[in-house]
């Protein structure tokens, strides 16, 4: 986060707090030494905050005033230093008792951390707010209490200062320095009342004012399931890892707090599910296009080191469209595997397989060894409806259907027309969806043939709606 975001931040959480107030005439003092455009490096004072993630040892030199501090700055500075009469001067002259820094700590804050009693008491007297919070959600009587300062602590507390409660999570960390840099304040995100929220449920909410979507982990037994928590640790530890732009990005976690939840980027799109839907048989030219986001997501996928990640669960509603149109990847790692050999796994036990999932590679469905092209399976499967407009061995229900491609290894017939189909791209599916896993290409490949069957049918004026694609 560059530091225009995190003075950002500091602003909302104050504002949201009340120490800084919003009139007509909005005025807010800033660290015009620490400005983000400027070239400075960040100045610390003495202790940090007590949830501070970056650990960091104060030196002498944090207690030496530079030359180039703003009023904003020499505040936070004498506070530290627990100059009462230097404090006092700097309000008289105009500066805001509840100023904050680019983490958004306030005089109070700092005054606190160092345990300096009468810096605390006047910035009381002169009306700081007691319960500002800095970016990582602590406030002065949490600081306080920290760094043992029992009698700063006190007076605090005597005047109605409030501790943030908090229910420990199995994720929860003994040093509050080791909260893992994608940790969330809970109080960031918005989601809306009133609609039910259930154990790995996804919900629209709001952080920080941008839209995202927010899965909840809840447990009424106080996430006693430690397979529940394994599997959230597992998704978090690839989701953490990712960022392609075919793959769902990942936006941060609340791990240390009640509800435990994962955040990830909105798509207002929907999902290709409800797409297909709506749109029935797509043109070659959109099939194509949207056949490519896919195969370079899960490209990504299979290519992360050091080991691929293996989605198993490859379908249209775990597929979204961005607000351009861009399909991304979502739902990976859901599915624990057990690794048998360099390339080869197995499902890890217990899992549930869904019998109605047209999409399940044959491999999955009666737990044979597999690997990274039980995926190419579910892709050629998409493509195959995308095309055909269809879902295979459609009306039968789809167990049946599912039975008639995992058992009695039967394919569905294509029943559009061979010209509707570009060059080659028959033959793709068809090796895509090949019962005999080493026939199957890779994505690498697929990509390649992919650009090859459009390009082809470009320069052949194949269709009339001639390719017109973002990347050319």
């Amino acid at each position: 986060m560059d530091r225009a975001a995190q003075l950002k931040r500091g602003i909302s959480r104050q504002l949201s707090t009340g120490s800084v107030k919003l009139s007509s005439k909005l005025s807010i003092n800033r660290q015009n030494s620490l400005d983000p455009r400027a070239n400075h490096a960040r100045f610390g004072f003495g202790r940090q905050s007590s949830l501070d993630p970056i650990q960091r040892t104060p030196t002498k030199d944090d207690l030496t005033l530079p030359g180039n501090l703003d009023s904003v700055m020499q505040l936070l500075f004498v506070a530290c230093k627990g100059d009462v009469e230097g404090v006092r001067d700097l309000l008289d002259d105009g500066v805001d008792v509840n100023s904050i820094d680019l983490d958004g700590r306030t005089a109070l804050h700092i005054a606190a951390c160092e345990g300096h009693v009468q810096v605390v008491q006047f910035l009381l007297s002169r009306k700081a707010n007691i319960d500002a919070r800095d970016r990582w959600g602590s406030t002065a009587a949490a600081d306080a209490k920290y760094y043992g300062h029992i009698e700063t602590y006190s007076i605090l507390k005597a005047r109605g200062a409030r501790m943030t409660k908090t229910r420990k999570t199995p994720m929860s960390v003994a040093n509050p320095r080791e909260v893992p840099e994608y940790e969330l304040n809970p109080r960031d995100l918005q989601i809306r009342k009133g609609v039910g929220i259930s154990k790995g449920s996804y919900q629209v909410g709001k952080w920080n004012g941008t839209k995202v979507s927010v899965k909840i982990l809840i447990n009424k037994d106080g996430y006693s399931d430690p397979e529940s928590i394994n599997a959230f640790k597992h998704e978090l530890t690839l989701l953490e890892k990712v960022r392609h732009p075919n793959v769902v990005q990942f936006v941060g976690a609340v791990t240390q707090r009640v509800p435990m939840m994962i955040v990830s980027e909105h798509h207002p799109g929907g999902d290709l599910r409800t797409y297909l839907q709506n749109k029935g048989r797509l043109s070659p030219s959109r099939a194509l296009r949207l056949a490519l986001d896919i195969a370079r997501g899960m490209n990504y996928l299979h290519e992360c080191k050091p080991d691929p990640i293996i989605h198993c669960d490859l379908r249209p509603k775990n597929i979204f469209l961005d607000i351009g149109g861009q399909l991304k990847v979502a739902g990976f790692g859901l599915i624990r595997l057990s690794k048998i050999a360099p390339n080869k796994a197995r499902l890890a036990w217990p899992v549930t397989i869904d019998q109605t999932n047209l999409y399940t590679a044959p491999e999955i469905y009666n737990d044979e060894l597999l690997d990274r092209r039980v995926d190419v399976y579910s892709f050629g499967v998409i493509l195959y409806e995308m095309m055909e407009g269809i879902q295979p061995f459609h009306p039968k229900v789809p167990e049946e259907a599912v039975k008639l491609m995992c058992v009695d290894v039967k394919r569905p017939p294509f029943k559009i027309k061979c010209k509707y189909y570009p060059p080659d791209l028959k033959e793709l599916i068809e090796e895509c969806w090949y019962p005999d896993l080493a026939i199957r290409p890779n994505f690498s490949e697929i990509i390649i043939r992919l650009d090859k069957i459009v390009n082809n049918c470009s320069k052949q004026g194949w269709w009339k709606d001639t390719f017109k694609l973002p990347w050319k």
